[in-house]
């Protein structure tokens, strides 16, 4: 792919845009937290709306690896990584009812902290420890990979690890002087503008291809679908299941995020953010993912598809706008990578510094978290380049959280909901558990000594953590009553204050939100139910001699080779050989492409076919 031409104006409002951003915010915020100490550097004086939680918890996630990993995994992989999208919406309700009471109640700074209330000072550490882990080798090094990739494509003549080392002190200076406010205001600005930016490009993108059934015909086979079936390698329907363990870690337990639901001023307002964050996690399906599906009509043989974003914005848009939407990119890049750091730089001096010097002042302990940013910083920039070793980030990224998390996760939910469960299992949960998922990791990842799908191997070490902790919760004493109870949840955890007006109770926000969540997966699904009942087969006797019963229906077809094809503008047919027997099974049709590829997922062109039985009309 020859590398895309940036005029001197579109630079200029690069540059412009993030160090503008960076400074202004940057300095206003300095100036606000001086003299507040640990509270003001990490949690913003408790001082975080609504609003502006919601947007940061949005943008902390849509960092460089999902901004441009989304259309990207679209374009190779096709709808079916919506799953990765709507199930956050879920996900926060949870942490809004269950987890973020307990949290603000036990006024903590960090996930790890609530740990320690709850099963003892062993549990905490060895989280924290992993969370540091995730964050310095998965993280943050995934931010800035994707967005040193694109910078690179761009200026193909800077090496990559200039683009990385620019884009890290331009986050760990920034943060090191603004602290959480900094990152969560800036992160809410940046949010407004990814969105305004992905609409723009969606728009423009359904505009450039002819039409519906040109991007069915061009898709992947079964691209269109968003269920896959139980054998396929990146996003199997039982899978799912491993989707919603590893989200819950992320969106429920993970520092960088949930860091931002701890600054609130209320609980209503951290239980709003949550919420309006998961409502914005919908759109994706449209403006990110479905761009990606669009650009393989543009680009049917792209090379790298974590391009597809950058080659849409330059295609597309005229120049000084081009020039905009990579400052969003860079911005969206930047603020994920300094909502990583901030938040490591809280575990290292809250759970490691402070619990080994409980007496030493707020102030030195911001002193000492900006220090810990700028070594985790360069931490960050040496590991980077290593990602390369790896087929592609995404890939990278989910399989590593699949194997790693799902302990964390077991732990949480029996810390919350079950009384029995004490330190002695919840560390072995952790550190027996993560250890042997970075083993399982490194035995199928990287050494391929047998295979397993990673959303499989979620499920499966969820429950060797499930296991760990209520194994040897059993076999050691239990806790006292007095020490588990203000750490469990409770019903009252779920009340709203008395007299609340039915449109500000969380719980019927809650409820629209789940609402509004199944019915647009319900719609997508049901688009290709629908299809499917309305396809018919008719058995062509290719020998003359009787052979049995009628074919069965098109979906349930599992032998031999599908192929559409398209003998004129109304009419699609899909052939399916029987090698065996000589017979071929001819599917009729008004419906566009797009549902003969979503029922049958090995369809594709007839220019492809390679089984010399078909017979094209």
């Amino acid at each position: 792919m020859p590398p895309l031409e940036v005029s001197a104006w579109d630079l200029a409002i690069l540059v412009g845009y993030v160090v503008l951003t960076r400074v202004a915010f940057g300095w206003f915020f300095a100036r606000r937290i001086r003299g507040e100490g640990a509270e003001g550097f990490f949690l913003a004086g408790h001082r975080m709306r609504w609003p502006i939680i919601g947007l940061s918890f949005y943008v902390s996630n849509m960092g460089g690896s999902s901004f441009v990993g989304l259309p990207g995994a679209g374009y190779q992989h096709g709808i079916s990584v919506f799953h990765y999208e709507w199930m956050p919406a879920l996900l926060l309700i949870l942490f809004a009812v269950f987890f973020l009471p307990v949290f603000l109640r036990a006024r903590i700074y960090t996930a790890p902290q609530y740990l320690e209330q709850r099963f003892g000072r062993a549990p905490r550490l060895a989280f924290s420890a992993m969370l540091l882990l995730t964050s310095m080798l998965v993280d943050a090094p995934g931010s800035l990979y994707a967005g040193a990739m694109v910078l690179k494509t761009l200026l193909p003549g800077v090496s990559i690890w200039i683009t990385i080392t620019v884009a890290a002190v331009a986050a760990g200076v920034y943060i090191t002087f603004g602290g959480l406010g900094a990152v969560v205001a800036n992160d809410a600005l940046q949010a407004l503008l990814i969105l305004a930016g992905g609409i723009v490009i969606s728009a423009l993108a359904w505009q450039a291809v002819p039409s519906w059934d040109a991007v069915a015909e061009a898709a992947k086979p079964g691209a269109l679908n968003l269920m896959q079936p139980a054998s396929d390698p990146v996003m199997p329907w039982p899978g799912i299941a491993g989707v919603f363990i590893v989200g819950m870690y992320f969106w429920c337990t993970n520092q960088f995020i949930i860091q931002r639901a701890l600054g609130a001023q209320t609980i209503d307002d951290g239980r709003w953010g949550a919420l309006f964050a998961g409502l914005l996690k919908l759109p994706n399906l449209f403006i990110l993912i479905l761009p990606g599906v669009f650009a393989t009509v543009l680009y049917p043989n792209l090379e790298n598809p974590d391009m597809v974003f950058p080659m849409l914005a330059f295609d597309l848009l005229p120049i000084g706008l081009r020039g905009f939407m990579l400052a969003v990119l860079a911005a969206a890049m930047l603020s994920s990578l300094e909502a990583i750091l901030h938040s490591a730089s809280t575990l290292f001096t809250m759970d490691f510094v402070q619990t080994a010097r409980p007496d030493m002042d707020t102030q030195r302990l911001a002193r000492l978290g900006r220090g810990a940013i700028l070594v985790f910083m360069v931490f960050a920039v040496v590991w980077t380049p290593q990602i390369s070793r790896f087929p592609t980030l995404w890939q990278y990224l989910q399989s590593i959280l699949s194997y790693l998390t799902p302990p964390v996760v077991a732990v949480f939910l029996l810390g919350l909901f079950w009384r029995r469960a004490n330190g002695a299992g919840a560390l072995a949960g952790l550190a027996v558990g993560v250890p042997l998922g970075v083993l399982a990791w490194i035995s199928v990842e990287l050494l391929s000594l047998f295979e397993l799908q990673y959303l499989y191997a979620a499920l499966l070490m969820f429950g060797v953590g499930i296991l760990l902790v209520v194994g040897v919760s059993l076999l050691t004493p239990a806790p006292a009553a007095s020490e588990v109870e203000p750490h469990l949840w409770r019903a009252t955890d779920a009340a709203v204050a008395p007299g609340e007006v039915w449109y500000r109770d969380y719980r019927l926000q809650a409820a629209a939100l789940a609402a509004i969540t199944l019915a647009l997966v319900a719609w997508w699904w049901g688009l290709v139910a629908r299809a499917a009942e309305s396809v018919r087969i008719a058995a062509i006797d290719e020998t003359d001699e009787g052979l049995g019963p009628p074919l069965p229906a098109l979906e349930e077809i599992t032998c031999a080779t599908h192929r559409v094809l398209k003998p004129d503008v109304q009419e699609y047919r899909a052939f399916e050989v029987y090698p065996e027997a000589g017979l071929a099974a001819e599917a009729r049709c008004e419906l566009p492409a797009t549902v003969l590829a979503a029922v049958v997922p090995a369809a594709a062109s007839a220019d492809r076919c390679e089984a010399p039985e078909v017979r094209v009309e």
